[in-house]
This record gives C-alpha cells, sequence and structure tokens, in this order.
C-alpha cells in the first residue's frame, strides 16, 4: 500500500462552522438570552472563535507533520533520519574542458587548481584538480565543475564554455567536450518522502526489486522512477527516468552503477545493469469544440485545454512502461472546459516496461485544433 492511498485524517476537530456554533450556543445556554445577529456580545465571541479555529488549524497541522505523508521541510528530514535516510543535497554540474597553448613550451604548463572558465551570463565552472600541459604539448583536458549548484549550469553544448577568466600564459581557447550536465537541485519533499517510505527495502540481502529502487535513487538527485527486472537468471538490469520524465544522461546512469554494484549492496550472484528508459514516440493531432453558452469564456478555455495538453505530455513520460492513454487526454481537456473532443492520434497503445511514451518535437508532433463553438 502507498502512504497516499490511506484515508486522510485530523487529529482534532477544525470544522469552522461547527466551532462557531459551539462557542454561540454555550454561551447562550449558559447566559439564559439569545444572540442576534448584530448583537455585540455575538460579534465578540465571532472574534474569539476565528482565534479559536486558527489556533485548532495550527494545532492540527503541527501533529500532522508528525506523520510521513503530511510531513515536510526540516520535519521531514528528522523523520528520515529514524531510518537513517538523508535528503540528497544539490550538486553541481560537470563537464570536459580543453585548455589549448598558442605553441608548445619547453616545460610543463601548470593549470591550477579552481581555474574559472565560463560561458558567460554570470555562470562559472571550475576546475577541480591540479593540471598541467606536458612540455611540447599544446592542450590538455581538465574535468571542470560548475561553482553553482543546481540545474542553473546544465545543458551547455560542447564548445559552448568558451571564455577563461583566470588568465594563463599562452593559453589563446578553452571549449567544454561534451556538454555539461549533471547539476541537480536539492532533493524535493516528495521524492524525499518516496525514498523515506521504501527504505525499509535496503535492508534486505536477497536482492529484492524494492531494494535496487531504493540504493538507485540514493546515487542521484532527480531520479523519479525505476524499474527492475530480472532478464536472465542472476542478471538484473535497472531502468531509471528523472524528474520530468527526462531521459537519464551516461553520468547519471554511471553513477547509479557505482552505487548498485557496491559490494555492500549487490548480492553475489547478481550482473547488474543500468539502462535508460527506450523512448516510444507518439504524436497529439485533435480538435476540440467549446460549448456556445461558454462563447464568453472561450479565450480562457482555449489557454486551459493548451495546458491540459501540455499536463498530458508530461504525465504520459513521468512512469516507465506507462500506456499512451488518449482517455487520459479526453478527461484532462473535457475538465479544461470542452465541450467535444475528437483526437485523431494517439490511440491507446500497450508500451514495454522498459519503455517511455515520450514527444519527440513539440512543434511537429502537437497538433490542437480549435474547432469554434458548437450547441448541444
Amino acid at each position: 500500500m502507498n502512504i497516499f492511498d490511506l484515508p486522510d485524517i485530523n487529529f482534532i476537530d477544525v470544522d469552522a462552522e461547527q466551532i462557531i456554533n459551539a462557542v454561540i450556543t454555550t454561551y447562550e445556554a449558559l447566559s439564559d438570552r439569545k444572540l442576534h445577529p448584530a448583537d455585540p456580545v455575538r460579534l465578540f465571541l465571532l472574534s474569539q472563535a476565528n482565534i479559536i479555529i486558527q489556533q485548532q488549524l495550527l494545532i492540527n497541522q503541527a501533529a500532522k507533520q508528525n506523520l510521513l505523508r503530511y510531513a515536510s521541510d526540516d520535519i521531514l528530514e528528522h523523520i528520515g533520519a529514524l531510518t537513517e535516510t538523508s535528503r540528497l543535497q544539490a550538486t553541481a554540474a560537470i563537464d570536459t574542458v580543453r585548455f589549448i597553448l598558442s605553441t608548445p613550451q619547453t616545460s610543463a604548463m601548470p593549470i591550477p587548481l579552481g581555474t574559472r572558465v565560463t560561458p558567460g551570463n554570470s555562470i562559472y565552472f571550475e576546475t577541480v584538480e591540479l593540471a598541467e600541459i606536458a612540455a611540447g604539448d599544446i592542450s590538455v583536458d581538465v574535468k571542470v565543475q560548475c561553482t553553482t549548484t543546481g540545474t542553473l549550469g546544465n545543458g551547455y553544448l560542447p564548445g559552448q564554455i568558451n571564455t577563461l577568466v583566470d588568465p594563463l600564459p599562452f593559453t589563446t581557447s578553452v571549449a567544454n567536450l561534451n556538454g555539461s550536465s549533471g547539476g541537480t537541485d536539492i532533493e524535493t519533499d516528495d521524492n524525499y518522502r518516496e525514498r523515506i517510505y521504501t527504505s525499509p527495502s535496503r535492508f534486505s540481502v536477497a536482492g529484492p526489486s524494492g531494494a535496487y529502487e531504493y540504493w538507485a535513487k540514493t546515487a542521484v538527485n532527480g531520479i523519479s522512477d525505476v524499474y527492475v527486472y530480472s532478464p536472465a537468471p542472476v542478471e538484473v538490469d535497472v531502468v531509471v527516468l528523472m524528474d520530468n520524465g527526462e531521459l537519464p544522461t551516461q553520468s547519471v546512469l554511471d553513477a547509479v552503477d557505482v552505487v548498485l554494484n557496491d559490494r555492500s549492496i549487490r548480492p553475489l550472484t547478481d550482473k547488474v545493469t543500468v539502462l535508460a528508459p527506450t523512448p516510444t514516440p507518439y504524436t497529439i493531432d485533435l480538435s476540440y469544440w467549446i460549448d456556445t453558452d461558454n462563447a464568453s469564456d472561450s479565450v480562457t478555455i482555449q489557454a486551459q485545454v493548451d495546458a491540459a495538453v501540455t499536463a498530458y505530455i508530461a504525465w504520459q513520460r513521468a512512469k516507465i512502461g506507462r500506456n499512451i492513454n488518449p482517455s487520459e487526454l479526453v478527461r484532462r481537456i473535457m475538465n479544461a472546459g470542452a465541450r467535444r473532443v475528437v483526437v485523431n492520434s494517439p490511440t491507446y497503445t500497450v508500451i514495454e516496461n522498459t519503455e517511455v511514451a515520450i514527444i519527440q518535437d513539440l512543434s511537429a508532433d502537437v497538433n490542437v485544433t480549435y474547432g469554434g463553438l458548437e450547441d448541444d
């Protein structure tokens, strides 16, 4: 059972109307007088009742923070400490930069630790190791890390980190080689809560899928879904998907592989392989109409429909093995205010457990047509 399948609870009464009625009726019973709506005593009691209501809400919220389902921020970290599950901290983007000299030198040219390069926009990367260009050579490749943690440093294509900040003698150019990646923000409450919930699985040494799922999510912040299966005896394939349905980079796969193949985690007989899900492309081609009675809100409804389509695309790619379901798309568009929807594509498609449904090109693969107003 998932913790979110449990019924919602309140520790104390937080119904504002009942609290107000209790205050008024209690006073009327004790004073043996009826309080009319404009009675000054009634107005005073209402002000006191509002204070009680706020106190009840705060007490209830404080009590619910003791439960994993409702806890947040620092309180959630205290709950995580009970199972030795720490929140994953933000990490910095990394890349490899090539430093090039104008001419070979007769002696080695050092690249000091912390030498900075930048793509502009006040984003800086610095070398994380001491390096040198050997005598007679003109270049060396050095690992660099963004000076700011988080996703800010991700996504710079090869050659875009090309400005040397700290001058080096005879250095004519610098350029990143692979494209920056690996930067993550601090783990969200939802992801952290899920890891705490599944953390007991890690104590097993029998190699259950839950243990692999738990440890895979500890390797890199931002892993939202993990699918574990055995394609053959003693073989274990682990498929990982990032937040927002992004496919993992090779550096993410390598990091997960290192964690899962640790001798204290992997059963001795398991051969573990970490993989990215296989993208299954699909397209969206649909038309929708708005009821004539809602003509005055048609512009708003059109914007809501566009948002619903965007949300559906995100939902469809957010889980490994989620079948392509046009009924979900229709439901979201109808809830957004459309009267009728005709979907040409996608059609319901069953995909493999190792695949993820992805729109490859939003401009080319998504066609949403507003058909106009129509009557019943």
